[in-house]
């Protein structure tokens, strides 16, 4: 009995030591004050922020920037709500943060960016960096100009030494990663024209498909979502003067215009869209959902089925991207959002893996062309290394 508790305890001791190490240190905050001045600021009218990892050794001159997910707000009450929070205010914001996956400085788990100038952008706009609302109701007090923090982050990296970029990558996860969609080609304007840029998106490629009800949910909530924001003037305008802005907003709509190399991780049964716009709570009223979003195992036959056309809706919307050699994709049969972010899913021991390769070494080899990588993955549940969402 005393043997086997000495073995569990030293088992426990080198998970807690490996998670430990792969954590990492925490990375503190930089507060951008001078954006106010140029009314780049978050919900409340704070000023936006990010974390700064600096690189080193040969990453010294390469730049990684990532953006923070979050959802979105779609009305004065709901914003209002999120600018007392980390997602509308810096004010919120914890003063460090741990990086890990894609921003780990720890070279076993992130070979390929490890050294790096890493950055994490924090996410306080609540629309992917799309609203410029010039007026400010002084009932409210709230900010609505995620258009002008995106640039003005960017010019004070710059200004840090981002400028010298040799190889810049922008990605995101979740509206991060649709920040990253909708921002990768002015990214690179932005970056010094010899330098090598390419963008990732992770969980940002939200679908417009009618929930199990047959009502238009998410369209309607990113109309709200637009209108709100002043987002319209700040989307793409060979979306915006052929079809309504709302619908330029997704990026099926958007993702072919894209000129700048980028790659999307995703997994086909994205669990956010899963339960937000395939089944959100509305349409659900007696809860026949819970189990089933909590965790894909407890879906039934009937469920699953469904759950199947919506990654057959999910392809069917990718194809929209394009075919071009530039674009990677790496689409798992998993039941997950935001994947590039946690140690875990980014490259570990037992990480999800598509065509025998982990997200990292995918979009490590995508970014520096050892290789192109375009895969999708078989239906649900026919890869055993996925990390499916487990929620209680």
């Amino acid at each position: 009995m005393a043997g086997t508790r000495l073995i569990q305890w030293l088992n426990l001791l080198v998970w807690a030591l490996v998670m430990l190490k792969t954590e990492g240190a925490n990375v503190s905050i930089t507060i951008v004050e001078d954006a106010v001045a140029k009314g780049a600021v978050c919900l409340d009218g704070s000023p936006p922020a990010y974390h700064w990892d600096k690189g080193f050794g040969a990453g010294i001159n390469n730049w990684l920037v990532h953006i923070e997910g979050g959802g979105w707000c779609n009305n004065v009450t709901l914003c209002l709500n999120r600018s007392e929070t980390r997602l509308g205010s810096s004010k919120h914001m914890n003063k460090s943060v741990a990086f890990t996956g894609i921003l780990s400085r720890v070279q076993n788990y992130n070979p390929d960016f490890y050294n790096w100038n890493r950055i994490k952008i924090r996410y306080c706009d609540g629309a992917s960096f799309t609203g410029d609302v010039e007026a400010v109701d002084p009932a409210t007090n709230l900010h609505f100009r995620g258009a002008r923090i995106w640039p003005a982050v960017i010019e004070d990296l710059l200004s840090k030494g981002m400028k010298d970029a040799k190889n810049a990558f922008l990605s995101g996860c979740s509206a991060g990663g649709l920040a990253s969609i909708l921002h990768c080609d002015s990214f690179r304007a932005l970056i010094p024209s010899g330098a090598k840029v390419k963008c990732l998106s992770d969980a940002g490629y939200f679908i417009n498909v009618k929930d199990i009800s047959g009502a238009q949910h998410i369209e309607e909530f990113y109309s709200q979502v637009v209108a709100t924001h002043g987002s319209a003037k700040n989307l793409p305008s060979s979306c915006t003067s052929k079809i309504k802005p709302e619908l330029c907003f997704f990026p099926q709509n958007v993702a072919h215009e894209i000129k700048t190399p980028i790659i999307f991780v995703n997994a086909a049964y994205d669990s956010w869209q899963i339960k937000n716009i395939l089944v959100p709570t509305i349409v659900d009223p007696h809860g026949t959902w819970n189990y089933c979003r909590r965790n894909i195992k407890n879906c039934s036959d009937d469920q699953i089925q469904t759950m199947q056309g919506f990654r057959l809706d999910f392809l069917k919307a990718l194809e929209n991207a394009g075919n071009s050699s530039s674009k990677g994709l790496f689409i798992d049969a998993c039941y997950d959002h935001c994947q590039t972010e946690l140690q875990e899913t980014w490259l570990f021991d037992d990480s999800p893996l598509l065509a025998k390769t982990t997200i990292a070494k995918a979009v490590g080899d995508w970014y520096y062309d050892r290789r192109p990588f375009q895969k999708i993955d078989c239906p649900y549940p026919c890869n055993p290394t996925c990390h499916n969402l487990v929620t209680i």
